[in-house]
């Protein structure tokens, strides 16, 4: 009861994206969608509690008979009777019927446009896995659902969680978007969070064991479930053959990670085997939102994805918090103590941390070329192309490839971001940023734009 407590107290950014919807006019449904255990449950939960909604939930996992019925239902009135007679109370108009688990049913997707244009109740749907899911049904009816994925955790969402106050939570915010370097007592208790950010991570059952425990065992035994669950859905995917080829590139990402281009190779699982064997069960992680993909691209000009290379690649995992739960006990006390004996390589678990906060706002690539070397990231932000270079050592200040890129006219790159352990400062073309406001580097709102009238 405890632990369920806290989680419903951890504040999470969705939330107001449900409030929003909740309390706009639309007659959309909300679908809310991402890996599993990110909280996307008990979040919809909290909203609907706070906002005082009458809402019905119905789990399709957990309610087998109801799942049974739904599926024979031909219309969009025999479910909405169907959801009338198993409520447990009288339903009114706007009230909110909320399905889970639905990637059991995903057809349920298809059939919201005549649930919704019937306009006597609210939906929302979520599940996990529905990125693969959604692809074995025919069309997700556009202009009847207005969805956004959930991710773990972030830093700060994780530091609210452990005590910051919303005023200092301001104070970041505004070093961050003014340039203006963090009051030295508070940027050392930050980075020391950092660290335990790293062992943890930010699936949320676990960081609510570690605000209850603080033990390292009890946090790692429930990231193992974790990984046990991913797994259990790896067992459900197709064929054997396939599904050990799933469970084998996932297994696999803690140690590429550790190579040091970081590069996904898939040779190295079977020597006689490349991208195209594997390219199945790498897309059902990644759509599954269980690993996280980074694709090369050629030539770091506008649209990126004009040059992106489909296999080639790096591939890192949702969460830091289960990259680190593949480490040994010895390592991962020496994660949350700084990594002080410097025994533990960094680099890796950085990138990870970093690929995890950008991903959340940013379309993610990475660069490389004998001339220039290799950025770790590379980004669109407000209609430019802006490099990003993570440094997990004491020569920050270092980075050579980097350099060479700035130095390229036929790019006009004249923007930069590295990433390191250290507190803000700027130069001409480059703005050094403590690694943990990563997740503060996303689009600025756009402008609308009105189009002339063309006169005929």
């Amino acid at each position: 009861l405890l632990s369920l407590i806290q989680l419903f107290c951890m504040f999470r950014f969705a939330e107001e994206k449900i409030t929003k919807w909740l309390n706009s006019e639309s007659n959309k449904a909300l679908l809310v969608y991402g890996a599993r255990q990110v909280g996307k449950t008990y979040s919809i939960r909290k909203v609907l509690k706070n906002c005082g909604k009458n809402f019905y939930e119905i789990n399709l996992v957990e309610s087998p008979q109801i799942l049974k019925n739904l599926q024979s239902c031909s219309t969009a009135e025999d479910i909405i009777k169907l959801f009338e007679i198993y409520s447990p109370k009288r339903l009114a108009k706007d009230d909110v019927i909320f399905l889970d688990e639905i990637q059991i049913f995903p057809e349920i997707v298809t059939k919201i446009k005549f649930l919704t244009d019937n306009g006597n109740y609210r939906y929302i749907l979520s599940g996990s896995n529905l990125g693969v899911e959604l692809n074995s049904i025919n069309s997700v009816p556009v202009g009847y659902v207005e969805s956004f994925k959930m991710f773990p955790m972030t830093f700060f969402e994780f530091a609210l969680a452990d005590g910051l106050r919303d005023d200092i939570f301001e104070y970041l915010k505004s070093c961050y978007e003014e340039c203006k370097a963090i009051e030295d007592v508070l940027f050392g208790k930050l980075i020391n969070l950092y660290y335990y950010f790293l062992a943890v991570g930010g699936m949320p059952a676990v960081v609510s064991i570690y605000r209850k425990t603080r033990s390292m065992q009890e946090i790692e035994i429930e990231q193992k479930n974790i990984i046990n669950q991913y797994k259990a859905d790896f067992t459900k995917y197709e064929q054997n053959q396939r599904r050990l080829k799933v469970i084998s590139v996932f297994d696999n990402i803690p140690s590429q990670l550790n190579k040091q281009n970081r590069r996904f190779v898939f040779s190295i699982l079977n020597k006689e085997l490349k991208f195209d064997r594997y390219e199945e069960s790498f897309l059902w992680l990644k759509d599954a939102d269980v690993a996280l993909p980074v694709f090369n691209i050629d030539n770091p000009i506008i649209p990126l994805i004009n040059s992106k290379s489909s296999n080639i690649f790096k591939l890192y995992l949702s969460d830091v918090g289960l990259l680190t739960s593949f480490y040994s006990p010895n390592l991962k006390k020496e994660i949350v103590e700084m990594n002080k004996d410097k025994i533990l390589n960094n680099g890796s678990l950085f990138e990870n941390f970093v690929a995890q906060m950008l991903n959340i706002n940013n379309q993610l690539y990475f660069y490389k070329s004998k001339k220039i070397g290799e950025i770790d990231f590379i980004i669109e932000l407000d209609g430019r192309v802006l490099p990003i270079e993570v440094k997990s050592g004491s020569d920050y200040m270092h980075h050579l490839s980097l350099n060479h890129l700035l130095e390229k006219d036929e790019y006009g790159i004249n923007n930069s971001i590295v990433l390191s352990l250290n507190n803000i400062k700027k130069t001409d073309k480059i703005i050094y940023l403590p690694i943990f406001f990563a997740e503060f580097i996303k689009p600025h709102l756009v402008p609308d734009y009105s189009f002339k009238q063309i006169a005929f």
